[in-house]
């Protein structure tokens, strides 16, 4: 789970994104990975979470510090802007403890969600088109904020975080090395605070 905030939608969100992951999964352990001063992390604590400090660097430490920071076996992570919705948690970890090594989520269809502008759908179906032809696996999105590793994978490839595509590698990586990529379809939903995003 992540952080950052300004003006506050995800102050605002982080609560009930963190409520609605406990309920969907009785007994996980909720990360959220904070470096704003907007209140941010006592949500999140009330809520029930726990704040790591967010290291520095931008969204790609952030969230390499999300990844890093569980011990259990299964990792499931999720934008903090209850854009995601948490009835697919059990699915994904269910796939994954089934014997899949990625099971990410699919906000794009075939169809533009009406949460996401067209020239963004657009650009994340051609990034996804062109990991596909990359991989040799069908990739569909490869920007989706919501997925569960098995953690033996987030251990196994030496990330490079710091940069923009490192989203991307966290599912194109394990494709490439033949491991067991699934993703499933969801409703993409507005962000709270904000219209038309992506």
């Amino acid at each position: 789970y992540e952080e950052e905030a300004t003006i506050s939608p995800v102050r605002d969100a982080v609560g009930k994104v963190v409520r609605d992951a406990l309920s969907a999964l009785p007994g996980a352990r909720v990360y959220v990975i904070d470096g704003s001063d907007d209140g941010t992390a006592e949500e999140a604590r009330r809520a029930g979470a726990t704040v790591v400090r967010e290291p520095g660097g931008g969204f790609g430490p952030a969230l390499h510090a999300a990844l890093m920071a569980p011990e259990e076996p299964i990792v499931v992570t999720v934008d903090a802007d209850d854009t995601y919705p948490a009835s697919v948690f059990p699915t994904l970890v269910r796939l994954v403890r089934t014997g899949w090594d990625v099971a990410g989520t699919d906000r794009l269809g075939s169809r533009r969600p009406a949460a996401m502008p067209l020239g963004n759908w657009l650009a994340n179906k051609t990034f996804s088109s062109l990991a596909t032809l990359r991989a040799g696996t069908r990739l569909r999105d490869v920007h989706s904020g919501q997925r569960a590793y098995r953690a033996s994978v987030l251990h196994r490839f030496d990330w490079d975080y710091r940069g923009f595509a490192f989203p991307v590698d966290l599912i194109l990586w394990p494709a490439l090395a033949r491991l067991k990529v699934t993703e499933v379809p969801i409703q993409y939903a507005e962000r709270i605070g904000e219209i038309g995003r992506a």
